[in-house]
């Protein structure tokens, strides 16, 4: 595997609000970041897509670097992710991978035994070798207060894109290849189980202070196999950084997972539980230990609409976790129609106190 620099490991505490609250301090103000924060709702991020296409911005450090930092210019977050994708992962592998416009990720879908010889496993570590050189670059150009937090799928909503060969209304496919192929299936698990906390501890090793795993659709799935497919691979993961980055803070967020989030909490062993727009923060707090950390989980929508409500539902969240572990964020991604002026009094609403 080569290498471009020698990995920058950070295994300091760090007085980033972020970072501390993260661990499981009551910060106040909460420290606030958005999913797609870096998104075409800003001007500046929009020119840049005239470009390079999606997957070239992706794997081009000084593209992902400019467009990482470019919410945090505008509005100083607490927290800086890094501009990538999710299926950066299953491309590294080997998979076929395109994204249009309209209709999203295309991917040569994999539904057999024979589909997935295509996964080269070992040629995965050089293939993110760019993603790990914009990390590098981040944490010399961030402001000092500002935390870097690295990302991946987790295993089954990246399985589902895998399988679908995209998007879907309802993943027929991976739920049928989970009853009637399940060898096939288990093994694809396996695969994105592994190399995802191989990837992600690379992220780490290049400059990552804390790690998001992305569990979008992992709440389409009934109970018992949330847990065997969502939380038991979300567990081998956590454990797998921990044993070699114990101090790096891991954000779960898994979206539509409704009771199912507190079982997912405790069993994984992540510091932070990320929560969706429809979840009751409050209510959630109640369910999880005071130690363990939550996320969210302002309405896109609210934001997107701006005004009056905005302000009242934000400080809604906000107090309503007051004395408690909180990072302030959505319930799920900017909206790209959003006005970028919603987005600074949504700033200003939280740290006003």
């Amino acid at each position: 595997m080569t290498q471009a620099s020698t990995p920058a490991v950070h295994t300091g505490r760090s007085d980033k609000p972020l970072l501390r609250a993260l661990r499981g301090e009551a910060v106040w103000p909460p420290p606030v970041w958005l999913m797609r924060q870096a998104g075409r709702y800003l001007p500046e991020f929009r020119a840049m897509r005239e470009q390079a296409d999606f997957l070239t911005r992706c794997m081009t450090p000084e593209i992902a670097v400019e467009l990482t930092l470019q919410p945090i210019r505008r509005y100083g977050m607490d927290g800086a992710i890094l501009f990538s994708d999710i299926l950066i992962l299953p491309w590294a592998m080997g998979q076929d991978l395109r994204f249009e416009e309209g209709r999203g990720p295309i991917l040569t879908p994999i539904r057999t035994e024979e589909d997935l010889k295509v996964l080269d496993e070992d040629r995965m570590m050089d293939a993110v070798e760019p993603v790990r050189e914009a990390l590098r670059r981040l944490r010399r150009e961030l402001p000092e207060q500002t935390a870097l937090l690295g990302f991946a799928g987790s295993p089954f909503t990246v399985a589902c894109y895998m399988v679908e060969g995209g998007g879907s209304r309802d993943f027929a496919h991976i739920r049928a290849m989970m009853q009637q192929k399940p060898s096939v299936f288990n093994k694809l698990m396996d695969i994105l189980t592994r190399n995802t906390a191989k990837m992600l501890c690379g992220q780490i090793e290049a400059g990552a202070e804390a790690i998001m795993l992305f569990d979008s659709w992992g709440g389409i799935l009934p109970p018992e196999a949330f847990r065997q497919y969502v939380i038991e691979p979300t567990r081998q993961i956590v454990e797998y950084i921990r044993a070699r980055h114990p101090d790096v803070p891991l954000v779960g967020f898994p979206r539509l997972g409704g009771v199912m989030v507190a079982e997912y909490a405790e069993k994984t062993g992540i510091n932070a539980l990320a929560l969706d727009t429809v979840a009751e923060p409050a209510k959630v707090a109640e369910m999880v230990p005071d130690t363990l950390t939550l996320q969210g989980n302002l309405d896109p929508m609210i934001l997107l609409n701006g005004g009056e409500a905005l302000v009242k539902e934000a400080r809604r969240i906000r107090d309503s976790l007051k004395g408690r572990p909180h990072v302030f964020n959505l319930g799920h991604g900017v909206i790209k129609t959003t006005p970028p002026e919603h987005v600074a009094a949504l700033v200003e609403a939280i740290r006003d106190v």
